[in-house]
């Protein structure tokens, strides 16, 4: 069987307090590893009532996934009515628990919201800034540079990816593809999801089909975030990692995955955006 890569995303500063405890414990309790995207800086999380009028797709989102029992109520109101939380910075403690209990930990993003919201009309500088910002906040939480960037609600454009190798990445996550490739306008591996969340299937057979893409002996990419499987999908998550090593299949982290692969053998691709069933906004496949 292959190995089950683990890319644990966490986006929101309830996600940071209550949900990657949650999934520390999980983790713990299955003896594996994963890679934790972390956010660094604001949760402007409340900003994401504009995209309720402008976006059906998102209210339709918000709606089946059970949004406020997922990030809370307060968290609705972050960046607006109530001021926004810094999300990993506001951990440090938390942050040291995740890298001694051997997990990966890279870096997610500074602001978070306001990425998925503008990107596409911010300027180049605004983009180097947010970078700045959160490479700044991730040394300062652990002491080194991030090795790899994983793009919020997987969002690229050709501005970042000329910034992104400015940076001493050695990997990029930012995709859902179906494979390791190498982009080609960087020379970068990306380790991309391939399998979907579970928030974008139908909640009746959404174990059933994950498991059915996981069982043909190769290795895949589950996209994970704390608000979501260290909430109250966390018995789902359960079930999937135990079925998973069942199969004998190896839990393992996107930088064990990295190193595995041979970077001169990959096809060398250009992303595009696209969107994908169960999202609410175009990502880069």
């Amino acid at each position: 069987m292959g190995r089950l890569g683990l890319k644990i995303d966490v986006d929101t500063h309830t996600g940071m307090k209550n949900g990657v405890p949650r999934l520390l414990r999980v983790l713990r309790d299955f003896s594996v590893r994963g890679t934790f995207f972390l956010s660094i800086g604001p949760d402007n999380s409340g900003r994401a009532v504009l995209q309720l009028l402008k976006n059906p797709l998102f209210l339709k989102k918000m709606l089946k996934t059970r949004a406020p029992s997922l990030y809370g109520w307060k968290t609705a109101l972050y960046g607006t009515i109530l001021p926004a939380p810094m999300i990993a910075l506001s951990f440090p403690l938390l942050v040291r628990q995740i890298l001694d209990e051997g997990h990966e930990v890279q870096f997610h993003a500074w602001d978070h919201r306001r990425w998925q919201d503008d990107l596409p009309k911010k300027s180049e500088w605004w983009i180097e800034e947010w970078f700045e910002k959160g490479v700044s906040g991730f040394e300062k939480l652990t002491g080194r540079k991030p090795t790899a960037f994983g793009a919020p609600s997987w969002l690229i454009d050709d501005r970042v990816l000329r910034i992104v190798g400015k940076y001493p990445f050695e990997y990029l996550s930012c995709t859902r593809a179906k494979a390791p490739f190498v982009h080609d306008s960087l020379r970068l591996p990306e380790i991309p999801s391939d399998l979907p969340c579970f928030e974008e299937l139908a909640p009746q057979n959404d174990l059933a089909a994950i498991a059915v893409l996981m069982n043909d002996g190769g290795d895949h990419i589950l996209p994970v975030h704390a608000e979501v499987e260290g909430g109250v999908f966390e018995e789902k998550f359960r079930q999937l990692l135990k079925g998973a090593l069942t199969a004998g299949m190896e839990i393992a982290t996107l930088d064990d995955l990295k190193n595995s692969l041979n970077t001169e053998l990959l096809p060398r691709r250009k992303y595009q955006m696209d969107l994908l069933p169960g999202r609410h906004s175009p990502c880069a496949v």
